[in-house]
């Protein structure tokens, strides 16, 4: 334990304080988490919807800018794992549990009960495809490749720490080293921890419900506390073997099942339905994007309370994760250009949960519209595993959903561990053991707290409250990040003497009296 810093120290009695807390009077806990949630949904909705559209706008920037040639580490240094391992292992910790929790139920919940339009019509169910996009893909995946640069950035090409306070050295100088440096880390360890602890709740909540579906397990608090106790176990072993055994076997076990489940749903379901269905969507999705990323509803306060547990919550849990999810990119993307990071984070995910909602979702709205099956009737937790009882081989689908559920849980849980304890030991890219076992336990018993003092909506408070400051933080590391690259990719003075005398040319080519 002698790599810990005081940031480990501090985050952890707080953390035991929190836990504590929820221990001792969970119904208070609830209740002022759910106070937070209100406040913070209702009078800070637009700036989430901002800061999700800057986030977008500026990795946009990045792959279309100058700097795109700059590499995330020394000039000489090689990718250290395989495209293919590399994409499986940010997307694994990207977003898997949420993929399988609301793969169905998201789609099918808007296509019931949408925003700005009646339910259940054609108009519907495009239109709960388009915001399941939204909330999945390019806005969500801009966040991380954000945070994600500025740590891989700073970590292998300038050699400082891993942490999020070395990455605005450019900006408040030796203060990233001092009071405010340690403030700004332990506000990334809360956000990693409680963005955490709400896919450890889902992984719990889904699996107990399969099982419960399935063979009529109890679908209880009780039930969930073992998963995530048996869960704990199996993330902790994994934890112990490092980043090169555990998570990348893992995560390449779960890129396999994903994509067996995948195309088992796309050729036992409605197949040209679901092919003609992600043309119309993807194509509407990026035609509105720039208004569905920035609209809010004002006079309407139906369609502003959907935004705000939907869009909003999504916009807070992607800047909550983005911590974890950063930390763990950037320390498997070392020797990628930015240009080459920025377009895989941004693109290759979010093509990838487009064609994932609109297969699993769009098969639910298929047998719901055309069919007249109740799927909108079911649970969060249940509705995946009613729309696999309509297709051929619905056990083998619901075995192979559950063990997926489990890896992607392990995987998540582990590479949680892994960032938090580089957090807390200066950025060390090999956190004790100790030090994640630590971490792994408090994983565990946060998200128990928080599902027994308000369940989904007390992750979601913790999410919405812990992103906030954060979110200024990410501000200020896209500043951080400019000025940095500028010191590196100076203008050619070249060219820009030959714009100049470009500017007094007349179309002609002849130079202007002036």
């Amino acid at each position: 334990m002698k790599k810990v810093t005081a940031v480990f120290w501090i985050s952890v009695i707080i953390s035991i304080i929190f836990i504590l807390w929820g221990v001792i009077s969970p119904a208070h806990l609830g209740s002022v988490m759910n106070t937070a949630l209100g406040f913070f949904l209702e009078n800070f909705g637009w700036f989430y919807q901002i800061s999700a559209t800057f986030f977008l706008v500026f990795a946009l920037f990045l792959i279309f800018s100058r700097y795109g040639k700059i590499k995330l580490g020394k000039d000489e240094d090689k990718p250290e794992f395989s495209r293919p391992t590399w994409f499986a292992m940010l997307f694994s910790a990207g977003m898997g549990i949420g993929l399988l929790f609301f793969g169905v139920s998201e789609p099918i919940s808007h296509y019931a009960n949408p925003p700005f339009i009646e339910g259940s019509t054609e108009e519907a169910a495009i239109l709960s495809l388009r915001y399941t996009y939204l909330h999945w893909g390019f806005h969500a995946w801009a966040i991380y490749a954000t945070i994600a640069l500025g740590l891989a950035y700073f970590k292998f090409r300038k050699g400082y720490p891993g942490l999020m306070s070395a990455t605005l050295r450019p900006v408040i100088g030796k203060k990233a080293e001092g009071r405010t440096g340690k403030i700004i880390d332990i506000v990334a360890v809360f956000a990693t921890l409680f963005g955490v602890c709400a896919s450890l709740g889902l992984g719990a909540a889904q699996i107990n419900g399969g099982l419960s579906y399935l063979t009529g397990i109890p679908n209880n608090f009780t039930i969930q506390l073992i998963i995530i106790s048996i869960v704990t176990v199996l993330f902790m072993i994994s934890a112990g073997t490092g980043i090169k055994r555990g998570i990348k076997y893992l995560s390449n076990t779960n890129l396999v099942l994903a994509v067996v489940l995948f195309l088992a749903v796309i050729i036992l379901g409605p197949t040209i339905f679901l092919l003609d269905l992600f043309t119309t969507t993807f194509g509407s999705y990026v035609q509105n994007l720039p208004a569905m990323g920035l609209r809010l509803s004002p006079f309407d306060r139906e369609n502003a309370a959907w935004l705000q547990g939907w869009t909003i919550f999504y916009w807070a849990w992607w800047i909550a994760w983005a911590p974890f999810v950063g930390t763990f990119i950037a320390r498997v993307s070392k020797g990628r250009t930015i240009r080459e990071f920025v377009i895989a984070v941004l693109v290759a995910p979010t093509i990838v949960c487009t064609l994932w909602f609109c297969v699993f979702g769009g098969t639910g709205i298929f047998y719901e519209y055309n069919l007249g099956v109740d799927v909108s009737g079911q649970t969060l937790e249940t509705a995946l595993f009613f729309v696999f009882q309509q297709l051929p081989l619905s056990g083998i689908l619901s075995v192979i959903t559950i063990l997926l559920i489990t890896t992607f849980f392990i995987t998540s849980a582990d590479s949680a561990t892994f960032v938090l304890g580089m957090q807390t030991t200066n950025g060390s890219t090999e956190p004790p053991n100790m030090v994640k076992y630590s971490w792994g336990i408090i994983l565990a018993a946060a998200a128990v707290v928080l599902m027994a003092s308000g369940g989904l909506e007390g992750l979601q408070t913790a999410i919405i409250v812990s992103a906030f400051p954060l979110t200024f933080v990410l501000f200020l590391m896209c500043f951080s990040m400019i000025k940095a690259f500028r010191t590196e990719v100076k203008p050619n003075p070249g060219k820009a003497k030959e714009k100049r005398k470009k500017k007094v040319e007349d179309p002609e080519g002849e130079v202007s009296p002036t």
